[in-house]
Parts: structure tokens; sequence; C-alpha cells
């Protein structure tokens, strides 16, 4: 078998190409994934907080509840927020209205390092639920 000049070295020179290539895209993998995973417990910790604000007897309840079930739901989920801020809108609290409420969490990203990230991505979901028409506030 015949060989031809200038092969060697050739898959140390693939591998040099390669394999930074590869660890990128990982990371990109991570990044998404950090990402999609905090969108899914956000959403999570908005539906909670609405649900449980909705079920409070007057405005001030509902608030304090929504933020608790909120915290709750996030530290439940095991994901760590670099901030997180809850916005509750009772406004329309009364029987037959509604609770809508906000959370936001600031992603970290300075651990993805590789990527050259630094900083945090906000996530942010709202979610609204009614207020029972047949129950009486106090």
């Amino acid at each position: 078998m015949t060989r031809l000049r200038g092969d060697d070295g050739s898959v140390t020179t693939e591998v040099v190409i390669v394999t930074p290539i590869a660890i990128m895209l990982l990371c990109l993998v991570a990044l998404v994934g950090r990402t999609a995973t905090a969108r899914e417990q956000v959403d999570e910790a908005a539906r909670d907080a609405a649900r449980s604000a909705s079920l409070e007897r007057d405005p001030s309840a509902a608030w304090w509840a929504a933020q608790d079930s909120a915290m709750t739901s996030l530290a439940a989920g095991g994901f760590r927020c670099a901030s997180t801020s809850v916005d509750v809108d009772t406004s329309a609290f009364q029987p037959g209205g509604q609770v809508a409420v906000t959370v936001r969490c600031d992603v970290p990203l300075s651990d993805l390092g590789l990527l050259g990230l630094s900083g945090t991505r906000t996530v942010e979901s709202r979610s609204v639920s009614v207020v029972d028409q047949y129950r009486g506030l106090p």
C-alpha cells in the first residue's frame, strides 16, 4: 500500500480545529437548555402565584400569597435566579374579577464562561387567574 506524502499529522490538525468548535457547541446547548428550564420554571411560578392569589379574601392577602407562592415554586424547582421580582395586579380583585401576576427571573450566564458570556438574561412570564364569581369577599 502506498502512502501519500504530507499526511503526517493531519489527524492532529483536525482534532485541534474541531475540538474548540465542539466545546463551543456544547456550551451553546447548555445556554439554550438553561434558558428553556428557566422559562418553564418561571411559567410555573407565575401560574401558581396567580392561582394562590385568586383564592384569597382580600387584595392584601392576595399580594402576599402570590409573593410566597412564586418564591416557593421557584425554590422547589431547584432553579437559581440571580434576582427575582414578582408583580401582582389586584386592581380587579372582586368576585368575577381577576388577579394577574408577572414573575421575572434574571438567569445567570457567567458560569458558561467558555462562550465568553457574562451577566444575566431576563425571563418573564405573566399569568392571570379569575376570582370565583360566587365567593363572598369581606
